[in-house]
């Protein structure tokens, strides 16, 4: 068996989108590198730094993590079609697949407390059913998870303080179901073959473009007047407007991706997200190691700001230099011989 896939069938475009996401889950992740210990100080958010803190607020957190689930979904159905064109059974070589990544996860646990590995392997085996099932039927659960999400997060948000409801209310709007939500769009819109039909779909995709957009204007103004007052509900109120937004963000970047001449300027990035699993490892490791190198006691939003850009300047070289060289990441093709067992032997 040769699980290698040749880099005609790489759909460069989700390279592109899946580094760019890196990107906006890295200005995340930086500021917990560094772990704050009782009697530490904490992170100046007065002047630039408020600005800056609440510009990530509006523009990046929770949404290019919803972009990354998006694009994760896509890949494990595209996975496992190909496993099952291989005469493999797709949803035990899913398993395995999520099984080794959530003991990679663990590992990296030990690197960067926060990681998102772990989550990302246990909440995909609850794909593995719907391998199977219809496009209408993702459809469905799609729309159920995504309704339970958004009352869930309107009632937090006007009703506060419901008692024993609140917890409940607490488990349908977490993170994890944002997770789940996008983990499903990614495989229905793999399952459908959208991907692949974009310019046939531009008329759809414009309408869904400027209703989002405008979303994205009305929830920005919310979250920067609710930041700006230090108002309790400015994560709910983040959480409600991150599926707009990543949707704005999806469908502009598939549209201006149909742009040749764009593809070919934004090829660097595709090498970063071609090798999204390496980079997202060493994204914790080589910001831990920049923030004891120069000593930052706190790390501020301006902080942030700079080790983001710095890391991600390295990365890009690093992946541009790597692809010259390999067919894969050192991290993918760790996961790929452990889902595997056996070594791929075609370049790609």
């Amino acid at each position: 068996m040769n699980p290698s896939i040749s880099q005609k069938e790489r759909i460069i475009s989700l390279d592109i989108i899946r580094g760019l996401a890196l990107f906006g889950i890295l200005l995340i992740n930086v500021g917990a590198f560094k772990v704050i210990m009782e009697g530490d100080p904490l992170p100046d958010y007065s002047g630039i730094n408020g600005i800056i803190h609440s510009l990530i607020i509006i523009f990046v957190q929770k949404k290019f993590f919803s972009i990354f689930s998006f694009l994760f979904g896509v890949g494990l159905y595209i996975f496992a079609s190909r496993a099952e064109s291989r005469g493999d059974k797709p949803r035990w070589r899913m398993a395995r697949r999520l099984l080794i990544l959530l003991l990679l996860g663990i590992i990296h646990v030990f690197i960067f407390w926060g990681t998102i590995l772990p989550a990302y392997a246990i909440i995909g085996l609850f794909l593995i059913p719907f391998y199977h099932t219809t496009v209408s039927t993702l459809k469905k659960w799609l729309m159920g998870m995504t309704s339970i999400y958004i009352i869930s997060l309107v009632v937090k948000i006007f009703l506060p303080s419901q008692g024993a409801i609140s917890s409940i209310l607490d488990i349908f709007s977490n993170d994890a179901i944002q997770i789940f939500i996008m983990f499903l769009a990614g495989f229905l819109t793999a399952k459908s073959g959208w991907l692949t039909h974009i310019q046939e779909l531009t008329r759809p995709i414009r309408w869904i473009q400027m209703v989002s957009f405008l979303l994205f204007i009305g929830f920005s103004l919310w979250i920067w007047n609710a930041s700006q007052n230090g108002n309790s509900n400015v994560d709910s109120v983040t959480g409600l407007g991150s599926l707009p937004t990543t949707l704005f963000y999806l469908t502009t970047l598939f549209l201006l991706l149909e742009n040749k001449q764009m593809v070919k300027f934004l090829k660097p990035i595709s090498r970063v997200g071609q090798m999204a699993f390496t980079n997202y490892v060493a994204q914790s490791i080589i910001g831990t190691a920049i923030i004891s190198m120069i000593g930052l006691e706190v790390v501020s939003p301006k902080d942030i700001l700079y080790i983001a850009v710095l890391i991600y300047m390295i990365q890009i070289i690093f992946s541009t230099i790597w692809f010259k060289f390999f067919s894969m990441g050192p991290l993918e093709k760790v996961w790929r011989l452990m889902t595997y067992g056996t070594k791929p032997a075609i370049k790609r």
